[in-house]
């Protein structure tokens, strides 16, 4: 499934530093799936839901689920208020140092094919995105990230899911990044319109969108279904900029993934790219058309 200069805008919140999720066969994974255990003990003691814990500690139900898999490793500020609120007596708190020893240990888990583009963005000075058909895997969120990969054909297992989501989290670290890369990303405006996952979805996903647009060193803009041609229809790529090399371009459609050094390859999307620029609608007029699809849901 396809992954694919900031404004005088004020700065909005950046997500949550997101977990790690470990390796199989990592020295701490053991570990990690204890403590998820441990917590899903504590929480079905209670008689509480994944849901139900999730809400008094601010994390979302899928959150709760990863942890309890031991799929992630859990911030410190989740074994404080889980403990608090699962009269654990403790027994989390105990956790927080080993948990701080075992996260120098964790290791993201990419596909192998995504490794190095993934490498290779989280070292970027300057990012830009052209997406066509789901918004860029650095502004995804969670759920909306669980809708695309369980709607993968060959499916992927539960696990593999778990993975998948994590890791892309993960790759959401850029946003917390100081100094943090310039981006710019240009959307269809179908991709604001299409449900996936549901309403309720995609509601959170477009305020996820008009979130990251609010950030000064990031540009969103959306292509509108009206407009009468682009060089774009080809389909949707990354172009990387760095500060020790030369620019690198990423195109990927169904798992068909390439990786694009030569100059003059990299110099065509790149002048594409300024041409969407061009035809897409400016950031100003994108936030509003956001806002009005927001509304409409």
């Amino acid at each position: 499934m396809t992954d694919s200069a900031g404004s005088d805008k004020g700065d909005a919140a950046p997500p949550p530093q997101p977990e790690l999720v470990l390796d199989e066969g990592d020295i701490a994974s053991d570990f990690f799936r204890a403590l998820g255990r441990q917590v899903r003990v504590l929480r079905e003691r209670k008689g509480w839901s994944r849901r139900e814990l999730g809400s008094r500690v601010g994390y979302g139900e899928d959150q709760i689920m990863s942890l309890e898999l031991g799929r992630r490793v859990p911030q410190e500020q989740f074994l404080r208020s889980a403990d608090e609120v699962l009269d654990a007596g403790g027994l989390l708190l105990a956790t927080i140092e080993d948990v701080g020893k075992a996260k120098v240990k964790a290791r993201v888990k990419h596909p192998d094919w995504f490794r190095d583009y993934a490498r290779l963005e989280a070292k970027a000075v300057e990012l830009a995105y052209f997406s066509t058909m789901t918004f860029p895997g650095v502004m995804q969120t969670e759920a909306y990230m669980r809708t695309l990969f369980s709607g993968r054909r060959p499916i992927l297992d539960d696990q593999t899911i778990e993975e998948r989501v994590a890791a892309r989290i993960e790759r959401q670290r850029l946003w917390t990044r100081w100094p943090p890369p310039t981006v710019n990303c240009v959307v269809e405006e179908s991709v604001l319109r299409r449900p996936l996952g549901g309403v309720a979805v995609l509601r959170e996903q477009l305020e996820r969108l008009a979130e990251l647009a609010s950030l000064r060193w990031c540009e969103v803009q959306v292509m509108p279904t009206g407009c009468h041609e682009h060089p774009g229809v080809a389909g949707p790529f990354t172009l990387m900029h760095f500060r020790d090399r030369s620019p690198i371009a990423y195109v990927e459609v169904h798992d068909v993934n390439r990786l694009i050094g030569d100059r003059s390859e990299v110099h065509v999307l790149a002048t594409k790219y300024g041409s969407i620029r061009a035809k897409a609608l400016e950031p100003e007029a994108s936030a509003s058309l956001i806002s009005e699809i927001l509304g409409a849901l």
